[in-house]
């Protein structure tokens, strides 16, 4: 005899969150359950798209079906009912947030590779330059070709390798033309930015934001949801003291903090491959530990970074040997999305009745 749904349920209860250590069902994670013509049907509240969690759950789910005979179809939908803002910005499934508590931490090529290594992952990516004054996301990402605007005049952003940009940069007339606004005109940008882009349907949209805990930033938290932000330093103290502003900033407006990466964490001679801290080692450590935010990636300082004639991420730059560490750091920054999305449908779900639950959305 085939198993039937509520013993597949049972099942699926021995599979854990790699990340939060409780099963997938007491979590709320699981949507619904339906078998038919030995098809195993399986709506999962997840909305965090390449993340490698998700994935290894998504393979553990495969082989309990496979265990009792039966193929997996899985999908996913995660929506108002988990706890998620389908009103702002609706067709955008998660906003990071890149900052720094002070400027000339190497924010912007962090911001630049996490968006071009979570597109190279699958993911439908956008990234937002709200640097108004200091606009370097074009530069990193070159763009193909110039905005659009729609009849209702929204931005249609661009794309670089595909990941679409919006950056005041493509406002100015020259590259070297200064952005001399004062604080009202700022904000005006960065509510055209936030409100009038039409990004269409993405799974992770990156803001890079100007470097302090300004207006820029305090109009983003207060006009979209968002998922999370990583907080950018260097190991000097210095740079840790401002970088442990930035996270009180974003506990106190209840905003997770994704992680802290530290750059230019050592440098890698490229002719002996020897590891040097000019910046002094493991700053980034002591704010990690005090805020028990994780640290997603340390960055060393490489003659590729802004190497002369080089367009574009190293994350895709299957020739640099800071690659790997790049990859890594996406992957990361991906898997605490995740988490911080399972842990808000946990939060909304937990106490809803097995009836009462959603029916599956195609991912």
């Amino acid at each position: 005899m085939s198993i039937t749904e509520y013993e597949l349920k049972i099942e699926l209860e021995g599979i854990e969150d790699p990340d939060i250590g409780e099963d997938i069902v007491t979590l709320g994670l699981v949507n619904d359950v339906t078998i038919d013509d030995e098809t195993a049907r399986i709506s999962l509240a997840f909305n965090t798209p390449y993340a490698p969690s998700e994935m290894e759950i998504g393979n553990r789910i495969r082989e309990v079906c496979e265990e009792a005979g039966l193929e997996a179809d899985l999908r996913a939908h995660a929506g108002a009912e988990h706890g998620f803002d389908d009103e702002v910005l609706p067709r955008v499934r998660n906003v990071i947030a890149v900052s720094s508590g002070k400027g000339g931490v190497g924010k912007t090529t962090v911001a630049a590779n996490i968006a071009a290594g979570l597109e190279k992952r699958g993911a439908m990516v956008g990234i937002l330059d709200a640097d108004i004054h200091g606009p370097n996301i074009p530069r990193i990402l070159p763009v193909e070709s110039d905005p659009g605007v729609t009849p209702n005049e929204d931005i249609v952003p661009p794309r670089s390798d595909g990941v679409r940009v919006i950056s005041m940069g493509f406002m100015t007339e020259d590259e070297d033309d200064p952005a001399i606004l004062r604080g009202p005109m700022v904000n005006k940008f960065m509510m055209k930015f936030l409100e009038g882009v039409e990004w269409g349907q993405l799974d992770y949209l990156v803001v890079d934001l100007p470097p302090g805990t300004g207006d820029a930033t305090l109009n983003l938290l207060q006009s979209m949801p968002v998922t999370g932000a990583v907080v950018v330093t260097t190991p000097q103290e210095m740079a840790l003291d401002d970088t442990r502003k930035g996270v009180q900033m974003f506990n106190k407006h209840d905003t997770p903090v994704l992680g802290i990466v530290e750059n230019m964490s050592s440098f890698v001679c490229p002719s002996c491959g020897d590891q040097h801290g000019l910046f002094g080692t493991e700053g980034a450590d002591t704010i990690s530990e005090k805020y028990d935010v994780p640290l997603v990636g340390r960055v060393p300082i490489h003659p590729d970074f802004g190497a002369e004639g080089s367009k574009g991420t190293l994350v895709k730059d299957d020739d640099s040997e800071v690659q790997d560490i790049l990859e890594e750091m996406v992957a990361n920054v991906a898997d605490r999305v995740g988490e911080a999305n399972r842990r808000t449908v946990s939060e909304n779900t937990a106490d809803e009745p097995d009836d009462a639950l959603p029916t599956e959305v195609e991912d």
